[in-house]
């Protein structure tokens, strides 16, 4: 069986292959640009060659007289002499050649490469051995319509050297390769290390074992993960022993009773139970190897369980703080067993409920500004003879119910907003001074028509970590509750009374008619209302007061309400420093 690769070697192998294609990448480009330009500077200098042979045969009118012989003069101003110089006609023959005295009787040279390239291309070059000569040259030819120059470098250690591409850019290629080797290497030991570090410690959280606080990877640079990792562990492990703690405090309270309890699901599921409910179970049931959960087959039992079922059918409200009780006396070989049943409501449970309440409650309170507007609708479209004075009458009350349906859904929408996405509202520092003199502004003719006097006790740099939108939402619901209930001529007092090293503690309060005390546990309960109308007379929507305790709750706060002994409600609440 093979050994699986460690996570160091794998990355180790996968960067050093990508590092090492890269390398031959630019190590054959560079070879071959390094060659091009090298040959390029040979043809270069023959084709200089061939041009100065050019001009010197139409200066002489050589080519005019035919008397190619003179071309033994060019030999001198070539500055190599081993290049040598060619002269062939358009039909291959050789007219001169600088290196042959019998130029005359060379074979015909029409055929060869360079010639042919040239022939189509203006410029050819070959390397190859002379047949002539017996030497190997670089030739280079280029075709002036009415002749050949070809021009050809011997082709010796010298040319081949020039020719080769220089190797100082490998040698350096190399030793970067090299360099880069040993730093891919140590910088994946370190990383390797990382890993087989997070692992051991992911083995032993999975194991569940004691992690040191001061428990360290090796690599500076994973230190916040490192410090955070270990930090979400403990808290989790120490969550879940006190929860274990909790737990095991519950069984032996149970198992200590004298009674019999248990714990059911809405499903029948066995959640707990202790050991007396077995024992008396068994002994109802008259079978010894009776489990908990068949507790509702039992036939003494049925009653019972028939009026549990009777308060979870749906539709049935249940009261959380005062949960239905029932319960019956069984009689069993001279043995009274009283035996009662309690529905409980948990926290998810109670969610799912209140959220079909509000659906519920939310469904009402649209059909009343709905059923407004189709009614005034209706009655324009039926009634097309409607004096002028009753349809502007009828358009404008319909426009004051559409007006509240928008701001009923406003406040729906914030609500909602707060309770499941409250994570999307963006939070920082702010000056709640200012931002309470906005809201006053914007309500300042509400105010001044009710001839409402407002005290203003927070001084300028008092600032608060929160939404600037949902403390203004607070604020503005405070005032306005304040204006639709409390009625005229009250003074409004908003004063920061408190403060420690976490919190602002603020009260809020008017000197109007205040509440019923038996109303106050419920003031801040959605579309709640003291007396039956009240709300929609007034134009408020019934959620002002539950949108201020969520976003009071948001902002990691508390809030309660009493009423004044001088009369008048009176809020008290705090908001998070940071």
């Amino acid at each position: 069986m093979l050994k699986q690769r460690t996570y160091q070697q794998r990355i180790f192998i996968y960067f050093f292959s990508a590092f090492t294609v890269f390398t031959l990448s630019i190590l054959t480009f560079q070879y071959s640009r390094e060659k091009e330009y090298r040959t390029s500077q040979l043809e270069n200098t023959l084709d200089n060659v061939a041009q100065m042979t050019n001009l010197y045969i139409r200066h002489k009118h050589i080519d005019t007289n035919h008397d190619y012989e003179k071309l033994d003069s060019v030999a001198y101003f070539i500055p190599d002499p081993e290049i040598r110089v060619t002269v062939i006609d358009p039909k291959g023959v050789v007219l001169f050649d600088s290196f042959v005295e019998d130029y005359v009787h060379m074979e015909n040279h029409l055929e060869r490469p360079e010639v042919q390239k040239a022939l189509y291309n203006e410029r050819g070059a070959n390397i190859r051995n002379s047949a002539t000569t017996g030497l190997d040259f670089y030739y280079y030819a280029r075709n002036y319509d009415d002749y050949f120059i070809r021009c050809a470098a011997v082709y010796n250690i010298k040319i081949q050297n020039f020719l080769k591409a220089s190797r100082i850019f490998i040698f350096f290629m190399i030793a970067l390769f090299l360099l880069m080797w040993i730093l891919l290497y140590l910088v994946t030991k370190r990383l390797g290390e990382f890993i087989t570090k997070l692992r051991d410690f992911a083995v032993r959280a999975g194991k569940e074992e004691d992690i040191d606080p001061d428990y360290k990877f090796p690599d500076s640079e994973f230190g916040d993960i490192q410090l955070q990792i270990v930090r979400i562990y403990n808290r989790l492990k120490r969550a879940k022993d006190d929860l274990s703690a909790e737990k095991e405090r519950l069984f032996n309270h149970l198992y200590a009773l004298h009674e019999g309890i248990a714990f059911f699901t809405t499903d029948k599921e066995k959640i707990l139970a202790n050991s007396h409910f077995i024992q008396f179970i068994n002994l109802i049931s008259e079978h010894s190897t009776i489990s908990a959960e068949s507790l509702f087959e039992i036939p003494e039992l049925k009653p019972l369980i028939e009026k549990i079922e009777e308060h979870l059918k749906p539709g049935i409200a249940i009261n959380p703080k005062n949960p239905p009780q029932v319960q019956i006396t069984v009689s069993k070989n001279e043995m009274y067993f009283r035996v009662q049943g309690i529905v409980f409501i948990t926290r998810p449970e109670k969610r799912r409920l209140l959220k079909q309440q509000l659906t519920s409650n939310i469904a009402h309170e649209l059909k009343t500004p709905l059923a407004s507007i189709k009614g005034y609708l209706e009655t324009l479209l039926s009634n097309k003879n409607v004096p002028k004075e009753k349809m502007h009458y009828f358009i404008e009350r319909a426009f004051l119910q559409s007006s509240r349906l928008n701001e009923l859904l406003n406040d729906i929408s914030l609500l909602n907003n707060i309770e499941d996405a409250g994570d999307l509202f963006e939070f920082k520092q702010v000056k709640l001074r200012p931002l309470i003199n906005d809201v006053v502004e914007n309500l300042e003719s509400r105010i001044s028509e009710k001839g409402i006097k407002l005290e203003i006790e927070i001084a300028d740099q008092v600032t608060v970590y929160g939404n600037d939108s949902l403390l203004s939402s607070i604020f503005q619901n405070f005032i306005e509750n304040s204006i639709n209930y409390a009625g005229p001529k009250v003074t409004l007092r908003i004063k920061q009374y408190l403060e420690d090293e976490k919190y602002h503690y603020f009260s809020y309060s008017d000197t109007g008619k205040g509440v019923p005390e038996e109303h106050l546990n419920r003031i801040f309960e959605r579309f709640y209302r003291i007396d039956e109308g009240r709300t929609r007379e007034t134009g408020g929507t019934g959620l002002g007061l539950a949108i201020v305790k969520n976003a009071v709750g948001l902002h990691k706060g508390e809030i309660s309400v009493r009423n004044r002994p001088e009369g008048g409600l009176e809020f008290l609440f705090s908001l998070s420093k940071r």
